[in-house]
């Protein structure tokens, strides 16, 4: 997913903030939890993208989470304010943009791997270590299968892509031949 400049902007806000109250990693997790609760529920996805809804309505709900996953205040307060203005669709990218500054800051890069198939831990170790060695930063390292790239690997590095993909390849090939 790629973020918005909605998501970039609430993203370092928030971010801007947890880091000057000293509580980034607090503050990450809690944006977590939430995320993976809102990305499973379309009810709750439904209730703040529905305006028949009150906004007190949607505020004792989110309190009510807020309790039941042990968010942090701040969070909660975040979170009020997003749906004070109408953009919790919106709170998966600012998650991931929040992430991608903490991670940045404490010298750590996220890269994702994509490949056709299954292949050996080696591979990803030897990988992670590559882009350790580049980029100068610990990697955290997602893996994901795609059988439509017929074959090779893509690698993402924040905006990077990389693609040694089969596939890439054939549409470039195709490209080439029709021109």
């Amino acid at each position: 997913m790629s973020t918005t400049a909605v998501g970039r902007r609430y993203g370092r806000a928030l971010f801007d903030l947890a880091k000057a109250n000293g509580a980034v990693e607090e503050v990450g997790q809690s944006l977590s939890d939430f995320v993976a609760g809102w990305e499973e529920s379309p009810d709750l996805q439904s209730l703040f993208g529905n305006p028949s809804y009150r906004a007190d309505t949607r505020i004792a709900v989110l309190k009510e989470m807020a309790n039941a996953m042990f968010l942090s205040d701040f969070v909660l307060k975040s979170l009020c304010l997003l749906s004070d203005r109408g953009r919790m669709a919106h709170i998966p990218e600012i998650y991931q943009a929040y992430r991608d500054l903490a991670e940045a800051d404490s010298g750590r890069v996220r890269a994702e791997v994509i490949t056709a198939s299954d292949l050996p831990d080696s591979y990803f170790e030897e990988l992670e270590a590559t882009i350790a060695r580049i980029t100068g930063r610990e990697v955290t390292l997602t893996r994901r299968t795609d059988p439509s790239l017929i074959g090779g690997v893509v690698t993402r590095i924040g905006d990077q892509v990389f693609d040694g993909s089969i596939k890439h390849h054939l549409t470039e090939l195709k490209a080439e031949l029709l021109s």
